[in-house]
């Protein structure tokens, strides 16, 4: 092959792959749209290890697809790596959480910090009081604890209007914990987060709160005491 003809091999074959995997997510959307109209496709991925499809359904299961969209299976991925599994939709979970910046967060720091947590958590929810009246026990054994916001009535409604008032503060710390003691908290309005982290709980999963994500990517649904939630990132 000459080195013009190498040189066209190259700058064509992305191309074509490019459009290979635009008519396979076409086809993947229109498939999905007939035989699950209840459900909005939240973001359509390649995995390129398996071949298939990763589908998030918004307010529903993550999908596998083959590039036709004729056959999908619902639930966890798994990688058979040696002797041990792993959980690649979890990992996908942890990377799309842990890529929130730090600076969109409301953070709890653990003065020697071992390992963090992070939390979708709402102002108005019983469980979500309990475990941050837990914050100082964790922050003293070295769990950070990140909070990222999931208004489990929706944006628009008055837990949102809250965590936006919240995050909008001069000092969101100390307003998440007064908010959470059952203080009111003057209306701030400003660009935010609040909506955003909404939809990423409900891509990733959320179904409720507070609901915890682990370094390893596990998701746990609901309140853990500090000695469970410890043993759980392994402290």
């Amino acid at each position: 092959m000459s080195i013009l003809s190498r040189f066209l091999f190259l700058c064509v074959l992305p191309v074509f792959f490019s459009n290979v995997i635009w008519a396979d997510e076409a086809q993947i959307l229109s498939s999905l749209k007939k035989v699950l109209p209840q459900y909005d496709v939240g973001s359509v991925n390649f995995h390129q290890a398996s071949g298939l499809y990763v589908v998030e359904m918004s307010d529903g299961p993550t999908l596998h697809v083959t590039s036709d969209g004729r056959y999908f299976v619902a639930g966890d991925l798994y990688k058979i790596n040696g002797e041990r599994l792993e959980n690649e939709t979890e990992k996908a979970k942890l990377a799309k959480v842990e890529a929130l910046p730090e600076s969109q967060m409301i953070i709890y720091k653990a003065k020697d910090e071992k390992a963090h947590i992070t939390v979708f958590t709402d102002v108005d929810c019983g469980y979500c009081r309990m475990l941050h009246n837990d914050v100082p026990a964790l922050n003293e054994i070295g769990i950070t604890v990140r909070y990222v916001a999931f208004p489990r009535a929706g944006v628009g409604s008055g837990a949102y209007n809250k965590m936006v008032s919240i995050w909008c503060s001069d000092d969101p710390k100390s307003w998440l914990t007064k908010v959470k003691l059952g203080e009111e908290i003057p209306e701030n309005k400003c660009a935010n987060p609040i909506a955003d982290q909404f939809n990423l709980g409900r891509m990733v999963g959320v179904r409720g709160t507070p609901s915890i994500v682990l370094p390893n990517g596990t998701l746990l649904p609901g309140y853990l005491p500090v000695d469970k939630l410890a043993k759980e990132v392994g402290l």
